[in-house]
């Protein structure tokens, strides 16, 4: 997994690329009509229902726009909101909220909505050993701050990306010419290239799940699109041998009889692939 300070890389680039295609050579709607020394105040208000998220990533919004702007957050990250209630109130430069406005905008509503659904995800596990993953299945240019939603939610980060874990997946296997074959070269590979990741390797069935166990060296083996039935014998079948991931069209209505199966993880794109974005508004108080 990355460390804090490349996640915290991610998102300062996030915040320069997002202000540099929205903002350009000038916010000019705000510079022809408000002048330069006015000041003002605005308040994030909540026109839906679930778990906020984001508000320190629009601090951070704020701070890069212009530290003189000062905010009052009265709910943090993590918490339910409902329709009216007000998460904060920024204060400052009126043009300088206003250029910051659909930043912290755009990015909350999104922000907001994987975190609700991430949340229904763990509550609907409450009682079970197993958490909820992300994917990399996510929007191009924010995935920091869509892995970020999800543990805000309650849920956990896979892998941030391509070069954080080793993740041998079917098009992997068949491309090398099979499981024994693609674990003994990557094994090879990262002692060669004197890496330290750790590895998972998908199966599509019980006899592969054993040739994986078999291979050996394996940190979780991802339990791909097996039925109930199935997932409880590879569950068995691997042991404490290494972790357990179930995966592949896993949805709220199936989730729990997943977990009841016994596994570590079930891992889901739907979490940020397919979420409907929280009602917010910055509005001039």
């Amino acid at each position: 997994m990355i460390s804090k300070k490349q996640f915290q890389k991610e998102i300062d680039l996030i915040i320069a690329n997002a202000i540099r295609e929205d903002v350009g050579d000038g916010d000019h709607s705000s510079l022809a009509c408000i002048s330069e020394d006015a000041e003002g105040t605005a308040k994030l208000l909540v026109k839906d229902e679930g778990i906020i998220a984001g508000v320190d990533f629009a601090r951070q919004v704020f701070e890069f726009v212009d530290t003189g702007l000062k905010m009052d957050i009265k709910i943090p990250d993590g918490t339910e909101v409902s329709n009216g209630d007000i998460c904060f109130y920024v204060s400052g430069s009126s043009q300088s909220i206003l250029k910051a406005e659909r930043l912290v905008l755009n990015t909350m509503q999104r922000m907001s909505a994987i975190a609700t659904k991430t949340n229904k995800y763990v509550k609907l596990l409450e009682g079970t050993k197993t958490q909820i993953l992300d994917t990399r299945k996510t929007t191009p240019g924010i995935r920091a701050l869509e892995k970020w939603a999800v543990k805000i939610g309650g849920g956990e980060n896979h892998r941030f990306a391509l070069y954080d874990m080793i993740m041998l997946k079917d098009n992997h296997i068949d491309f090398c010419g099979g499981i024994e074959k693609a674990i003994q070269q990557t094994k090879a590979y990262l002692k060669d290239q004197k890496l330290n990741l750790q590895i998972i390797c998908e199966a599509r069935n019980l006899m592969e799940i054993q040739q994986i166990l078999d291979a050996g060296g394996v940190y979780r083996i991802l339990i791909d699109n097996f039925n109930y039935e199935d997932t409880k014998k590879a569950v068995s079948l691997i042991g404490d041998l290494c972790q357990t991931e179930s995966s592949g069209g896993i949805t709220l209505e199936t989730a729990r009889h997943y977990a009841e199966c016994g596994v570590d993880y079930i891992s889901s794109g739907a979490l940020t692939h397919s979420v409907h974005n929280m009602d917010l508004s910055l509005k001039a108080v």
